[in-house]
């Protein structure tokens, strides 16, 4: 993934933005691992992946500004900052490419505490049933 330059993130929203179609598919490896603090393991391919990000577009941020873009060969590291719930939350999400130019892992770190809780439990509401229950919180 190339730099984004004066906008940090644009890339990563320009492909999370095409989430369920072919385009959105059409940017990772075949067996893309998203590993997330909100979650109990790694979330496995595509179809699974685009469920992540649709559970979290649908009101869990309430707003969300990346912050700084470094490129470093295959690697891109963002740093974000925002709204969640109505609490403050940031992190950093970490893209790693393939020989190919296509994402084949995805690490987003959220921060505070508090935060990633909250996240996680409203994510296994949103995600129930649609993908492996191992990976969704199962405290109250």
């Amino acid at each position: 993934m190339a730099a984004s330059g004066d906008h940090p993130g644009t890339g990563w929203r320009a492909i999370v933005g095409k989430n369920g179609t072919k385009e959105f598919a059409a940017a990772f490896a075949p067996n893309v691992v998203l590993d997330a603090s909100v979650l109990n393991g790694p979330c496995i391919g595509a179809d699974a992946i685009a469920l992540f990000f649709a559970a979290t577009a649908g009101g869990m941020y309430d707003s969300l500004a990346f912050t700084n873009e470094t490129v470093d060969g295959r690697k891109t590291y963002l740093e974000w900052e925002g709204k969640a719930f109505g609490r403050d939350v940031a992190g950093t999400t970490i893209l790693t490419c393939d020989e190919a130019g296509l994402i084949q892992s995805i690490r987003l770190y959220h921060r505070p505490l508090p935060i990633v809780l909250q996240f996680s439990r409203e994510l296994a509401k949103r995600l129930k049933g649609k993908v492996n229950p191992s990976l969704l919180s199962t405290s109250d």
